[in-house]
């Protein structure tokens, strides 16, 4: 006996109906009914905040946070790795190379601007995206940013509901205290329905100790999680803990850095021949002559130095396709520095590298009625954040480089499916069931008896009556 052709079909037809429903079923379904409002948000990112630093160190605020909802062991963040273009990613969900924000120092050539940490508020720099705190008000909602990178700018003619500009001078408890109050409103005025908060540490200590610092920096960590203590308290005092959706999350990890590990530019470009916009570790220059000569100066000056025209910046980084990034571009391999000269460090920990190394990557922890309980992930992409926001607020996202295909498994009330996995075992068992029907249909053919007419020949007057052709 063997499968007969209807009996094949229709189980190929049901295996590619499971094939093609799972994964429709994995985006949720829909009830019909209208779904109350969404709980509020807030998003708060501690600045250098790698992800080994949680096993390094004990962390029991933070991880009794995490373990009442969801801990994302990595999250692999947007290249380069630093502060600027991670903050402005995690709330627009794009790369670097779509949002604009490439890096900590640029250089538009369009506008002849240049673009530094302390002169960052002109609204050209921030305006090829726009940030979450500004596309939540197109949906009724107030909302906040407590010294969030590029919060203070006007974007599109915007602000959020509440902001304050960078004051590093002003405590954890002050910028809390703000935030849930502006969260929980005045009772005349609601409350913001998205808020998102900046706190500089551990990535300035990272810097000036160097994370492999132990001593120094369990120090400072242990301040982290006292701080993420007393974000939990003032949300509890406010009333709003249980009752809104809060992401503790950041922006890059940091690396240990050395003397021993300098690349001078100098050593193999005289400084008349390029400008500099950037330096470590991704060094950004302008040819002020022949870019192939200089390019050519440079892909060999040193073995732990990758040098790239911007044509050629791997794909995967997704950094070459906007006019800030310079024609060339110098990459250091991790734990190496670029100098223009001389042998000082300029610090022992740092940031920038390859967004494909672990050491440069942050993590991310989420509690509240929209996240699951006990969940973990190994990683997501830091774009998927902005998406997952959107989803958590019932707002429409603006077009980005996310997917909540990483992240539905995070949230409570989603159907959560592998769908790759589902995908795979459909394939596997169409390939067993094709394989074992050509299996069968080879044992019948071998055992059917043999009869003449296996071996006769045809005869004149077995052909058709009618021909085919007139």
């Amino acid at each position: 006996m063997f499968l007969s052709v209807p009996v094949y079909r229709m189980l190929l037809r049901t295996l590619l109906g499971f094939l093609f429903v799972v994964p429709a079923v994995a985006t949720g379904s829909e009830t019909g009914q209208t779904d109350p409002p969404p709980p509020p948000l807030l998003l708060v990112s501690f600045d250098g905040f790698a992800a080994d630093y949680l096993k390094r160190f004990p962390m029991p605020n933070l991880k009794s946070l995490y373990s009442q909802g969801v801990l994302v062991e990595h999250m692999t963040n947007v290249f380069v790795t630093k502060t600027f273009p991670n903050h402005y990613s995690l709330v627009t969900g794009l790369y670097a190379e779509s949002h604009g924000i490439i890096a900590s120092n640029m250089y538009d050539p369009d506008t002849k601007k240049h673009f530094h940490i302390s002169n960052n508020t002109d609204p050209s720099w921030w305006s090829e995206a726009e940030p979450l705190w500004i596309t939540a008000l197109d949906s009724g909602y107030k909302t906040a940013a407590m010294m969030w990178p590029g919060s203070e700018v006007v974007i599109h003619n915007r602000t959020a509901t509440h902001f304050l500009p960078y004051n590093p001078h002003m405590t954890f408890k002050e910028r809390i205290g703000n935030v849930t109050q502006w969260m929980t409103g005045d009772g005349k005025e609601e409350g913001a329905k998205f808020a998102a908060m900046y706190w500089e540490e551990p990535d300035k200590s990272g810097h000036y100790y160097g994370p492999e610092n132990t001593t120094m920096m369990s120090q400072v960590l242990k301040e982290v999680d006292d701080n993420i203590g007393l974000l939990i308290s003032e949300l509890k005092r406010a009333r709003l803990w249980g009752q809104v959706n809060v992401i503790i999350t950041s922006d890059h990890g940091m690396t240990q850095c050395s003397r021993d590990r300098l690349i001078a530019l100098d050593k193999c470009l005289h400084p008349d021949n390029y400008t500099l916009v950037d330096l470590a570790p991704v060094a950004a220059l302008i040819p002020k002559q022949d870019t192939t000569a200089v390019f050519n100066l440079l892909k060999n000056c040193h073995p732990h130095m990758t040098a790239y025209l911007k044509e050629n910046i791997p794909e995967r980084l997704h950094y070459r396709n906007n006019h800030r990034v310079q024609p060339i571009l110098l990459l250091a391999d991790e734990g190496w520095t670029i100098v223009k000269t001389g042998n000082v460090l300029p610090r022992l920990g740092d940031h920038g590298y390859d967004n494909s190394i672990p050491s440069m990557h942050p993590f991310l922890a989420a509690v509240g009625p929209g996240f699951r309980q006990g969940a973990r992930l190994s990683s997501i992409q830091t774009v998927d954040v902005y998406p997952l926001m959107c989803r958590l607020l019932s707002i429409s996202a603006r077009p980005n480089n996310g997917t909540l295909a990483h992240t539905r498994c995070m949230m409570a009330g989603e159907r959560c499916w592998d769908v790759p996995l589902v995908i795979g075992l459909v394939v596997g068992v169409l390939l067993v069931l094709s394989t074992v029907t050509v299996l069968f249909r080879y044992v019948g053919w071998r055992r059917r008896p043999l009869s003449v007419r296996d071996f006769q020949r045809l005869n004149a007057d077995d052909s058709d009556d009618d021909p085919l052709l007139e």
